[in-house]
C-alpha cells in the first residue's frame, strides 16, 4: 500500500486498487505519485494492469481541496494529464473495473484504459464545468473517440452522467457485471492476454494508439518485425501441427 494505491501480484497480471475509501478514492497528488511509480515498474516488467477502486467506488473525482488551491502553473504542468497519458501508453493492456462513481478525474482515468468493465451501480461522467474548470486530463479528446462526438458533447458540456446500461449501449464499457463477477471477468481477460504473444500484443496496442494518419504504414512496419520473430514461426508451426492431427 502506497499513497492510497494497493498493488497486488497476481499470476498473470498486476491488480491496482485505488484505496482512499474515506474520500471515495478521490485522486490526489499522493495517488498520482503512486500511479507514476507503478507505471515506471510496468514499463519495464510489461505486464497487464487491472485497476479498480475500493469501497464500491472507482474514483469520485479529483481531490477538490487540492484542486481548489492549484493555479495556472499547475494546470500547465498537467498533473493528472501526464499520469493518465503514461497509463494509456503502458506496453501491455490496461483493464479498468468500474464500480460505483467514476466521475471527473476518475472518469478520465477510466478513459485511459484499453478495456473497461462496469458494474450495475456505475455512474460515469464529467461534471467539471460545474466547478469552474474543464475536463483537461483526457476527456475532451478520448471520450469522443470512444462514444462519438454527440454523446461526448452532452457529457462534457451539459454534465450528463451515464448509468451502467447507458455506458454499455454507448460502448464505453464492454460488460456490466456484479462487482465480483466484473473483477473475475477482468482476470479472465488478463489470463487470455497472457496466453498470447506479448510482442504481438504490444505491437497491436501501439497500432491502436497511433493516429489515423499513421496507418497503414505503422501496421506494416509492426508486421514486418513480427514476421521475422521466432515466436511467430513457433506458434504458426504448432497451429499447423494441431490442425494436421485433427
Amino acid at each position: 500500500m502506497s499513497g492510497g494505491l494497493r498493488v497486488e501480484e497476481r499470476e498473470r497480471f498486476v491488480l491496482a486498487t485505488l484505496d482512499r475509501p474515506e474520500k471515495r478514492n478521490a485522486i490526489d497528488q499522493e495517488l498520482i505519485d503512486a500511479l507514476h511509480r507503478l507505471c515506471a515498474r510496468l514499463e519495464v516488467e510489461r505486464r497487464t494492469l487491472v485497476i479498480t477502486g475500493s469501497g464500491g467506488t472507482f474514483a469520485a473525482g479529483a481531490d477538490i481541496a487540492q484542486l481548489r488551491e492549484r493555479r495556472a502553473t499547475d494546470a500547465l504542468a498537467g498533473i493528472n494529464t501526464r499520469c493518465f497519458q503514461r497509463i494509456r501508453a503502458l506496453p501491455m493492456p490496461v483493464i479498468a473495473v468500474l464500480d460505483g462513481y467514476a466521475l471527473g478525474g476518475g472518469a478520465e482515468l477510466a478513459y485511459a484504459a484499453d478495456i473497461r468493465i462496469g458494474t450495475p451501480s456505475l455512474k460515469i461522467g464529467n461534471p467539471e464545468t460545474g466547478l469552474g474548470i474543464i475536463a483537461a486530463a483526457g476527456a475532451t479528446w478520448r471520450l469522443k473517440e470512444i462514444v462519438g462526438e454527440a454523446l461526448a458533447s452532452e457529457v462534457l458540456l451539459a454534465g450528463r452522467v451515464l448509468g451502467a446500461d447507458e455506458a454499455l449501449a454507448a460502448g464505453l464499457v464492454s460488460d456490466v457485471l456484479e462487482p465480483e463477477a466484473a473483477l473475475a471477468r477482468a482476470a479472465e481477460l488478463a489470463d487470455r492476454i497472457a496466453a498470447l504473444d506479448p510482442a504481438a500484443t504490444q505491437a497491436t496496442k501501439r497500432a491502436l494508439l497511433a493516429p489515423a494518419s499513421a496507418h497503414p504504414e505503422i501496421d506494416l512496419a509492426e508486421q514486418a518485425v513480427l514476421f521475422e520473430s521466432p515466436e511467430k514461426h513457433r506458434r504458426m508451426t504448432a497451429f499447423l501441427e494441431r490442425k494436421a492431427t485433427r
